[in-house]
């Protein structure tokens, strides 16, 4: 989605909070985000690839040329243009949600979401992209992510909704969100 070409009419009729989705690589943000996008008939924009897009290069390139911070700032950058959108699915970087001063950009009104996941579900679920990952490519992943997992965890609970999601497909999870910001629609 080029959100530099989105009218914010398009996204702002009828103005609704955004849904924000949070939680560790491989907790479902961006499937979940997409399917739960299709069912709200909103606009879906996944932080990491609207960066990469923008910067013309990979995250893991970011990282090892510019270094996590410069990545955090660009996050931050795309956070301050969704306060004057709304009525969309977000899905941020997994550490997103450690900038209190960001969060707080869009929330509230937004809706916050953490699809929770136990770190070693979340590397078996990313088995095939670590490579890509840069705060995951390490000698262990799932030391890495555990330790990603207790420096976020009071962040993420600070969630409006938290989601266990290693049972449930992306669609039971997208249907379990909409069940909680739209009570009395059905699916």
């Amino acid at each position: 989605m080029d959100i530099s070409h989105t009218s914010p009419a398009a996204s702002d009729a009828p103005r609704k909070p955004h849904v924000v989705l949070v939680g560790l690589p491989g907790a479902g943000k961006s499937t979940v985000g997409a399917v739960l996008a299709a069912k709200l008939s909103r606009p879906f924009l996944d932080f990491d690839v609207e960066v990469e897009r923008r910067e013309g290069m990979p995250i893991s390139r970011i990282f090892g040329e510019r270094g996590e911070a410069a990545f955090r700032r660009l996050e931050r950058s795309l956070t301050e243009e969704m306060q004057f959108r709304s009525n969309m699915v977000l899905a941020p970087g997994g550490g997103w949600v450690r900038n209190p001063e960001t969060v707080s950009l869009l929330r509230p009104p937004a809706t916050l979401i953490y699809l929770s996941v136990r770190p070693e579900m979340a590397v078996q679920r990313l088995a095939d992209s670590i490579g890509r990952r840069p705060l995951l490519d390490r000698r262990d992943p799932l030391a890495v992510m555990s330790k990603l997992l207790e420096e976020r965890r009071r962040a993420y609970q600070t969630a409006d909704l938290e989601i266990a999601t290693e049972a449930l497909t992306p669609e039971q999870v997208a249907d379990k969100i909409i069940a909680k910001i739209h009570p009395h629609r059905h699916g």
